[in-house]
């Protein structure tokens, strides 16, 4: 190490400040993985990946699963650091009890705080980050960033005033421009539940609502879709699709599938079947499927359908090397070396307001 070096690093009145070689905010990452491998994909870009520390948003329109995605998430989180803590700040009051009991989640380990208003929350949020430790484990879903006021718009509600709010898409910035450096710095996730609107014009698309601000601190921004699963005319469940919309480790635009049926759920491998299909791995004739045999490496001449194949194959097959290299190639970020096996991190350029 360079003497003008040394002499920066002491001279530095951040405590932080280390040469980048030795910087514990860059380097190999530990990450949370959930038991719905594609869910991992959405996240880091590979099967057996996960969540990172940062903000993750998880837009959608009503009824689209958003919450639920959330909580599988943190389920995960806190089954991996027995210690942990979830920070759920709640401006819809929309998740019983009985919601987090079904992903099973351990209300002693929930702190449940009502906000009214994005200042509000930027208040408590704030302070409490600050009052971490890096070694203090704690995650945080805010639900939801899509139906919180600003504190003009409450004001101006007391006071029978119906002036527009020009306001709230600032103070969700300032909230995420104060909050987000924490995030990395003491190792917290945060999921935010947003809402979407369709923007106007010919071939109309959804946007993600609160402004540019979210986009700027987001590391991933989800925007989810979702088809009907009907047998005949009864709906069985529903077909979602996660956009990446934003990613620092995804392909931008890739299309994630998860199933979730009344009866059994979230599909746990949602969308194995497909890309095994698609880098033929199997091979689909019909209704019917020839299975790859994971000891010889072929394809077995019995065929069976999609609905019969056991979930121990899939179990299987998503630890299968060359299908993990596959889908990895498909969906992860080729020319950033990730946070599992590298030591570079993708920076984004600043825009200025």
């Amino acid at each position: 190490m360079s003497k003008v070096l040394d002499k920066l690093k002491a001279n530095s009145k951040i405590p932080e400040a280390d040469i980048l070689a030795d910087s514990k905010f860059f380097g190999k990452r530990e990450l949370t993985s959930t038991p719905v491998p594609m869910i991992n994909v959405a996240l880091s870009g590979e099967l057996d990946g996960g969540l990172d520390s940062g903000l993750t948003i998880l837009a959608g329109p009503s009824k689209h699963f958003k919450t639920s995605y959330a909580l599988l998430i943190a389920a995960a989180y806190l089954e991996k650091y027995k210690d942990a803590a979830l920070l759920f700040y709640d401006s819809e009051f929309g998740s019983p009890q009985a919601y987090f009991e079904s992903f099973g989640i351990d209300l002693n380990r929930v702190l449940h705080t009502p906000v009214k208003t994005i200042e509000e929350l930027k208040f408590d949020m704030t302070s409490q980050l600050e009052e971490l430790d890096k070694k203090d484990k704690v995650i945080i879903i805010i639900d939801s960033l899509g139906n919180i006021a600003s504190k003009k718009e409450l004001e101006d509600a007391l006071n029978e005033k119906s002036v527009a709010d020009m306001t709230r898409a600032k103070a969700l910035k300032a909230l995420f421009r104060m909050t987000t450096p924490y995030f990395t710095m003491k190792d917290v996730p945060c999921l935010g539940i947003n809402h979407t609107y369709q923007e106007m014009g010919l071939f109309p698309k959804a946007i993600v609502s609160g402004g540019t601000g979210l986009y700027y601190s987001a590391s991933n921004i989800w925007i989810i879709g979702r088809q009907q699963d009907k047998v005949g005319t009864e709906i069985q469940g529903y077909h979602f699709v996660i956009n990446v919309e934003k990613s620092r480790y995804v392909k931008e635009k890739s299309k994630i599938p998860i199933s979730v049926s009344w009866a059994g759920g979230v599909d746990k491998y949602s969308g194995i079947c497909d890309l095994a299909i698609e880098g033929e791995f199997i091979k689909k004739n019909g209704q019917f499927i020839q299975l790859l045999n994971l000891e010889t490496l072929e394809l077995e001449d019995k065929k069976v359908r999609e609905k019969n194949i056991p979930d121990t194959y899939w179990a299987d097959l998503v630890k299968y090397e060359p299908f993990a290299d596959y889908v990895r190639d498909k969906y992860k970020i080729g020319l950033v070396a990730m946070i599992n096996d590298g030591t570079e991190a993708e920076s984004d350029e600043e825009d200025e307001d």
